[in-house]
């Protein structure tokens, strides 16, 4: 088998530019190992038509001057509308839904001329952390110990199939850490930008307010190119912004002498894992090193971000779930006689969501209801404004980016029988910086004792991704991290 799915989006640009290698060459390569991967289950439709022809037409005009991303192939996340190719969002409800539009995302990635392998695999409307919700089952980790791992969620197949070398990059959606947990999951880096950065229209809504559109890459660079392609404002999406993109890879230079890091001490949880600890003070080190200084901040509010985001999160999915009735497009329940519109409705959600689905459905529904607004959604949207406030108050003070762990631990075992709540803490980092609209990067920094990738999150200003890319790139530089898991599947 080839190594050239191996390939960075910046190598692979390089040599396609220089008339080394062709699209066709490089894209046949990942269609073969995509193909061979059936264990990982990263892939849940396969379109190589679709993707060879992408291939030839981007080495008809491959050059010096094409754009950054011609000819280099991706995976599409399944929450990602695709013009005549399935997008389920990993849910049975949506089974046989082929969309007649393209999301204004992927739209961009085709126009910057990227190919797509094929859909990637997910949790159910983007509901979990650890990709075992999803109708095609679950995704796995390519790193293994013994027992297969969890790959992180929702992306989980986004991460998996960019870890494995199956593609070059992939798309993610991050609603509360769903971008970056599953890259520090698996090795490899994922970035959230600002809210409204990246357009939301044709990806299907998980929480409206909180959902948003990134790369999910092998390095930061890779970061850069894919999410310049991806941002930019759409007159469709009413919460996009127009504002000017800067190009993110030109700003890469990891010089970081005179910024100021903010270490935030709310983030030091109890039993927090020893190696988690280290981690994060050996990259604390690695920025001092770098010329940057180390202030201790404090985000008083954060410990309410969980459960603020778990009230708002599920109310807005119960909001934007109505919609899925039988009636207009999906899995439809079969009828008795007798049944009439409610039968329907009943029948058609209770087949067509799976348990998580249903769970947080039910807890949006019942934070909405007349008696209970007040009393907790009102109650955590008032949170959500203090979260934001603590962060616009430590980056006033001349904070330019924050330093924290990505996750609570390294990736766990598929079928580990977390309850719901458990579950939940996995976002406990991520989630304040959807709350509060911010960037966020996910970035590999260390192995823990059994060799599994651990990985560091940074936190930047709004709309100062070019920025935050920077100080991630001169981490990434620091931290020198390697490793590829052993090919098992």
């Amino acid at each position: 088998m080839s190594d050239l799915s191996k390939l960075t989006i910046a190598a692979a640009r390089d040599a396609m530019r220089k008339g080394d290698l062709t699209s066709a060459e490089l894209t046949g390569a990942c269609l073969e190992a995509a193909e061979a991967s059936g264990k990982l289950n990263a892939f849940v439709h396969h379109t190589p038509d679709l993707a060879m022809d992408q291939a030839k037409a981007a080495d008809a005009r491959a050059g010096a001057d094409a754009p950054s991303l011609n000819g280099v192939p991706l995976g599409i996340k399944d929450l990602f509308c695709t013009k005549g190719v399935p997008s389920q969002a990993a849910s049975k409800i949506l089974e046989g839904f082929k969309p007649e539009y393209e999301s204004t995302v992927t739209t961009q990635l085709f126009d910057a001329g990227a190919v797509m392998l094929g859909k990637l695999n997910m949790d159910e409307f983007a509901m979990g952390s650890s990709n075992e919700t999803s109708t095609y089952g679950n995704a796995v980790n390519p790193w293994k110990v013994d027992a297969e791992l969890t790959p992180g969620g929702s992306s989980g197949g986004s991460a998996a199939a960019v870890a494995a070398d199956l593609c070059l990059g992939a798309t993610g959606t991050d609603t509360g850490g769903s971008i970056r947990q599953p890259a520090a999951f698996t090795g490899i880096t994922g970035i959230k930008p600002t809210y409204g950065r990246v357009s939301r229209w044709g990806i299907v809504a998980f929480a409206s307010s909180l959902d948003q559109a990134g790369p999910m890459t092998k390095d930061v660079r890779d970061s850069a190119i894919m999410l310049q392609a991806m941002c930019g404002h759409d007159p469709k999406d009413s919460t996009s912004a127009d504002i000017a993109v800067p190009d993110f890879e030109a700003a890469l230079t990891g010089d970081i002498k005179g910024k100021t890091i903010g270490i935030p001490k709310e983030y030091r949880m109890d039993g927090m894992p020893a190696e988690i600890e280290k981690l994060w003070a050996d990259g604390t080190a690695m920025l001092k090193d770098a010329g940057a200084k180390i202030v201790d901040i404090t985000l008083p509010h954060t410990k309410y971000a969980l459960p603020a985001y778990y009230v708002i999160a599920p109310a807005e999915a119960s909001s934007n779930l109505a919609r899925y009735d039988g009636v207009r497009f999906g899995h439809r329940a079969k009828l008795e006689q007798g049944d009439g519109i409610t039968e329907m409705y009943e029948k058609t959600r209770a087949e067509g969501f799976g348990a998580e689905v249903q769970r947080r459905v039910m807890v949006g529904t019942y934070v909405l209801s007349a008696g209970f607004y007040d009393a907790y959604y009102n109650r955590a949207r008032k949170v959500r404004a203090l979260i934001k406030r603590d962060f616009e108050t430590v980056f006033a003070d001349g904070v330019d980016a924050i330093l924290t762990p990505a996750t609570p631990s390294a990736a766990f075992e598929l079928g580990a029988n977390f309850d719901p709540i458990q579950m939940y803490l996995n976002d406990v980092f991520t989630v304040t910086v959807n709350l509060a609209g911010l960037p966020g990067i996910a970035i590999p920094a260390g192995l823990d004792a059994k060799g599994l990738p651990l990985g560091l999150q940074l936190i930047g200003k709004p709309w100062e991704e070019a920025e935050l890319l920077n100080v991630a790139y001169s981490l990434e530089r620091a931290a020198g991290f390697v490793a590829k898991p052993a090919k098992w599947w």
